[in-house]
């Protein structure tokens, strides 16, 4: 094998421009491309600032209803700056917030169509 990393991860969602812009203008992730693609698709990828893998939000995979990711994980090397700045813009956290686990500590919310993500940080 000489697979390198992962470089896209597809997140289903309903509604692309939405999906976009929270991406993008509340976690502050960088708009990669937003191209058509065939007939009456759209190709929109986000990433991390300076990250190696992106996501794609995807609408056309039938399996994969808008809502269905679950545990997508967010590393932070500010766990508690990034849930008040999310706060700040509307993001519900689950659980009441912060949570401490013996690998770090941790926040989990939801997307607009429901995909769950963990924010993390490691680092003790």
């Amino acid at each position: 094998m000489t697979v390198t990393h992962v470089q896209l991860v597809s997140v289903p969602v309903s509604d692309q421009d939405r999906a976009r812009d929270f991406y993008v203008d509340v976690l502050g992730f960088d708009l990669i491309w937003d191209n058509p693609m065939g007939p009456g698709g759209r190709w929109v990828q986000v990433a991390p600032k300076g990250a190696a893998t992106a996501l794609t939000l995807v609408t056309w995979f039938p399996t994969m209803p808008p809502g269905s990711l679950k545990g997508l994980v967010l590393e932070t090397d500010d766990l508690d700056g990034d849930v008040a700045a999310l706060r700040a813009r509307g993001v519900a956290f689950a659980d009441g917030g912060i949570q401490t686990a013996p690998w770090g500590r941790y926040a989990t919310f939801d997307d607009p169509d429901g995909n769950g993500i963990v924010l993390q940080s490691t680092r003790v």
